[in-house]
């Protein structure tokens, strides 16, 4: 069986960094994940996915990204439940976070603290630079100026589907 989670998004806002009794660290944070479609309005769509994360990645995530930072996060789709005041069970469904990724430098956001943080795993400030200035040799990228770029429906049966 396999529960592997890999996201790449945007906080929403500053991750909410605790300790537990015994003094470990745990951060609370939700990311916004862009949907690869637009709605029928053609607007684009997200998903906001709570997450948290333990120890010492936890409170490099706190100390080095705030609301607006690009982060990804590898982990795993955990379920737990409790009973609240009133006697129901409430379930809460989140991703539990082995690390998470800096994805943008510290400069890229005007000056704001981000990215660069090293514990969590995430990118060091000159490799994301040297990462940024190298020439892109894909051979799969995608083409510019498609014939569909001002995102118009397309005339399509159902037969040509290949599903």
């Amino acid at each position: 069986m396999l529960n592997r989670v890999v996201l790449v998004g945007r906080l929403t806002k500053d991750p909410d960094l605790r300790y537990t009794a015994s003094g470990v660290a745990v951060a609370n944070f939700t990311i916004a994940v862009n949907r690869p479609f637009s709605n029928q309005q053609g607007e684009r769509e997200a998903d906001f996915i709570n997450c948290v994360i333990w120890r010492k990645p936890a409170e490099n995530l706190a100390n080095y990204m705030g609301k607006g930072s690009l982060v990804g996060v590898d982990g795993r789709i955990q379920t737990r439940s409790y009973d609240n005041q009133e006697g129901k069970r409430v379930y809460i469904t989140e991703v539990v976070a082995d690390s998470v990724q800096f994805l943008e430098s510290r400069n890229s956001k005007g000056g704001q603290p981000q990215g660069g943080g090293q514990g969590s795993g995430g990118y060091q400030d000159n490799q994301y630079q040297n990462q940024q200035q190298a020439p892109n040799n894909n051979q799969y990228s995608q083409p510019t100026g498609s014939p569909n770029d001002n995102m118009e429906p397309i005339d399509i049966s159902d037969d040509d589907l290949p599903f």
